[in-house]
């Protein structure tokens, strides 16, 4: 497929970077010392500020939610599915156990209550219903959490459920569990359901049922508005946790802590050196136009690019940096029909010859294909007005 660059010099920033950051100087801090494996990341950039152990295969427990919710997401921003479309409960969704909403088989919920069940409560019950929804069968809608896990490159991730019940082959990582994380962020309204303490269902009835958060951090750290705990005997306790401060979010993951006061205490330490030692500079927020692209045989004769995500540059606080470039690389020759969302270029942001980032520019929105009339005028025009 042929491409085209288009570089563009940013204004000049009033600092300077070095990256990668010092392993040996993240090594020395020691920030989860009582966990099994711990990461911490910079949101935007996908930065590794802190590690331990975090290529690590352990049971994620109900942090497997995270997957469940990006899928939900998905499908709402696809339109495939609508926040005020009821979802009915199975037979199969009601006899989930561990944490639940307690769905009754038949009962009925919309899709902002189903996600309300499971971002606050952890609800396996909500997670399997909304999964049959969206897949058709919680198999199904399994297969679709392994295939996404692939198109984000994981490779020590495999699901069984949606739910994070305990199942034999069960397992992922600190570090693919904060990419997860990275990518369920992309939809910003993600954090009016995880950034909640208390919230209620079935308000109007006598069956009146109180949410509150399993992430205590919500309510007692500045900033954190997400995003899943979990906790089964094999697991112990896991958090996934993200806070944003001046401009830039944090991703702080945990695996295996011995108490859930051990578990907040070290994803706050890792939180509090990340907001202490970085800053991150802001290029671009997610879908905003960055290029256009033309569409051979459309209903329209371009499709404008936008960004798939938010676009920083991290730096240590204190450092400078200049002479900052983007380069937009832009598919040739594309066809119609285009869907909204599919990935056309990349914009890359480079200093030097240093790569800092690359992140996919995709389709604003749909375009079919142009009927034969369209066509056949469009091919009249061009020689109407050719001299």
């Amino acid at each position: 497929m042929k491409r085209f660059f288009i570089s563009i010099l940013l204004i000049p920033l009033l600092i300077s970077i070095s990256t990668p950051f010092a392993s040996a100087e993240e090594a020395s801090v020691k920030l989860a010392e009582n966990a099994s494996s711990a990461v911490l990341i910079e949101r935007d950039t996908g930065t590794v500020i802190y590690d331990k152990n975090s290529h690590e295969k352990l049971p994620p427990a109900s942090m497997t939610k995270i997957m469940t919710m990006l899928l939900i997401m998905e499908a709402l921003d696809k339109g495939t599915i609508k926040l005020d479309e009821k979802i009915r409960t199975s037979e199969h969704a009601a006899s989930m156990g561990g944490s639940q909403i307690f769905l009754e088989a038949g009962e009925e919920m919309t899709t902002d209550e189903m996600l309300r069940g499971i971002a606050i409560a952890s609800g396996n019950d909500a997670s399997v219903a909304m999964a049959e929804r969206i897949a058709g069968s919680e198999e199904a809608f399994v297969e679709m959490m392994n295939k996404k896990v692939k198109e984000l490159g994981l490779k020590n991730t495999q699901f069984k459920n949606p739910t994070g019940l305990p199942a034999d082959d069960h397992y992922s990582t600190a570090y693919d569990m904060a990419i997860m994380a990275k990518e369920l962020l992309k939809y910003q309204d993600i954090t009016n359901y995880t950034g909640k303490y208390e919230d209620y269902l079935r308000q109007d009835t006598d069956d009146k049922f109180w949410l509150v958060n399993t992430n205590r951090l919500v309510k007692f750290y500045p900033g954190v508005d997400g995003l899943k705990t979990g906790y089964t005997r094999e697991a112990k306790y896991c958090l996934t946790a993200t806070a944003e401060k001046d401009g830039m979010r944090l991703i702080s993951v945990v695996f295996g802590a011995p108490t859930p006061k051990e578990r907040n205490a070290q994803v706050t330490k890792m939180l509090d050196y990340g907001f202490s030692q970085y800053k991150a500079h802001s290029m671009f927020k997610r879908n905003e136009i960055v290029s256009n692209v033309k569409v051979g045989k459309g209903s329209e004769k371009t499709v404008e690019l936008v960004t798939s995500e938010p676009i920083s540059v991290l730096t240590k606080k204190g450092e400078n940096i200049d002479d900052v470039k983007q380069e937009v690389v832009v598919n040739e020759e594309v066809q119609a029909p285009v869907e909204k969302g599919d990935k056309l270029g990349k914009l890359i942001i480079k200093k030097n010859d240093q790569v800092l980032s690359e992140s996919p520019l995709v389709a604003k929105e749909n375009i079919t294909e142009a009927s034969w009339w369209k066509l056949f005028k469009r091919t009249v025009g061009s020689f109407t007005k050719s001299p």
